[in-house]
């Protein structure tokens, strides 16, 4: 029996040691490209999202899309070790590829778009935006769609790539908010008293910033009113609390300093 095994060793050795040596490239092929995943998966691991400012989610599509990669590139190369010619199915995979590009190219419209949004940072959960008509706070953020919430509890689910189309509007983004205080008064009444008005509000109110400093001017000459504009800038946070609040109070301290809020007013002539 091993006189027969070692005939049949002695007589295949070349073919045998083609095998071995193939299977050895196989094994490398393999291990190698594990080690690569485990290399880049520990990267992925180890970086911190807030420090290195990458969402989340564009780390999961990163991980995944490495993974698949890294499969295609390791079946090619073990193909190309046993023989087999790959061109064919790098032809066919290919030829695959194209044809659900063109099937799902508004999918793949909605991933590209939610990429760039993701690398751009246009926007993040919490954050409040507008696109095209509507408004809200975003309460997820996938790579196909972005949904918000208006601000009467509406749920809005929105493709990515309708988003990217448009201008978008994103009111979190920045520390610090302009409100522009717009209050009429009568051409008879006194344009130095309504200034002072303004600033015992400005004074009163340590939530309006003093960089930039507010600005109390005549914005217009109108038909029936001289309209005085207080321009004051707030915390994005306390914005609306302290946009509410003095649209009341501005209206309250003119009328308190005897200065009137008139009312539109046509002159008709009746002629005979």
């Amino acid at each position: 029996m091993s006189a027969a095994i070692f005939n049949f060793l002695n007589a295949n050795k070349d073919a045998l040691f083609l095998a071995g040596r193939k299977l050895f490239s196989a094994v490398i092929i393999v291990i190698a490209g594990i080690v690569v995943y485990n290399i880049f998966e520990k990267l992925i691991k180890h970086v911190d999202a807030s420090k290195a400012q990458i969402d989340g989610i564009l780390l999961t599509f990163l991980r995944v899309g490495m993974k698949y990669a890294l499969i295609i590139v390791c079946l090619i190369m073990l193909l190309g070790v046993f023989g087999i010619n790959a061109t064919g199915l790098v032809a066919l995979l290919g030829t695959a590829g194209v044809a659900v590009g063109l099937a799902l190219k508004d999918t793949l419209g909605d991933i590209a778009a939610g990429i760039v949004l993701l690398v751009l940072k246009s926007y993040r959960k919490g954050d409040f935006i507008e696109f095209d008509g509507f408004m809200g706070t975003v309460k997820d953020f996938d790579l196909f769609t972005t949904k918000l919430e208006t601000p009467d509890g509406v749920l809005i689910s929105a493709p990515n790539s309708s988003i990217w189309k448009t201008p978008i509007k994103n009111y979190s983004r920045s520390a610090k908010r302009r409100m522009d205080l717009v209050i009429g008064i009568s051409y008879g009444d006194s344009i130095d008293t309504a200034y002072n008005v303004m600033r015992e509000i400005v004074d009163a109110e340590p939530r309006f910033l003093r960089d930039p400093a507010p600005q109390i001017v005549v914005q217009s000459l109108n038909d029936s009113s001289v309209n005085i504009l207080l321009r004051a800038w707030a915390p994005a946070d306390v914005y609306w609390d302290v946009y509410w609040k003095h649209m009341r109070l501005v209206k309250e301290k003119i009328e308190a300093a005897g200065l009137s809020t008139p009312f539109p007013q046509r002159i008709v002539r009746l002629i005979k």
